[in-house]
């Protein structure tokens, strides 16, 4: 497995991935504290494209993403994530309409719980997923990062989203 970490407006991000593709993106930010096992080879070269298309993204001039990717998880939580790429830039869903989508009116909580699980941050799109009442809930990197990432695709004004 290959590793880089770049830089972002939001922090430091480690990027790992094989020939399969990109396996996760992960914010360095605050308490989270990750442990790059030893046998993980850094390889600037081989994530030039992933933390170009991020640079792009950042700046506002990238909407969607080009990458393979190869994210692990159960049938479920690939269907998620799946559909969570179907979101589009700037727009929001919330758990049940996820749940909706991939069948399973009433998974909403499993939908959440599989968003939570999301390796592949940013580029697979679970900051675009809301609570019902249009609350901004659970996000495993912290919702003062999935905050900012709303608000730089949204072009918001301050203030639109309640944090709880």
């Amino acid at each position: 497995m290959y590793y880089d970490i770049i830089e972002s407006p939001i922090g430091p991000i480690l990027l790992a991935g094989n020939k399969e593709g990109l396996k996760h993106l992960i914010f360095l930010k605050g308490e989270k504290k990750v442990k790059i096992p030893e046998d993980w080879i850094e390889n600037k070269e081989f994530f030039r494209e992933a933390a170009r298309q991020l640079e792009a993204y950042f700046s506002g001039e990238l909407e969607s993403f080009d990458l393979k990717l190869a994210p692990e998880g159960t049938d479920f939580q690939k269907s998620v994530w799946k559909a969570l790429c179907e979101i589009p830039y700037g727009e929001t869903r919330t758990y049940k309409e996820i749940a909706v989508s991939i069948g399973k009116p009433r998974a909403y909580r499993a939908v959440g719980l599989a968003n939570n699980r999301n390796p592949i941050a940013i580029i697979i799109p679970c900051h675009r997923v809301i609570g019902t009442d249009g609350k901004l809930t659970g996000y495993a990197s912290g919702l003062d990062i999935k905050e900012f990432l709303l608000k730089l695709e949204e072009k918001i004004e301050e203030n639109k989203w309640q944090v709880t």
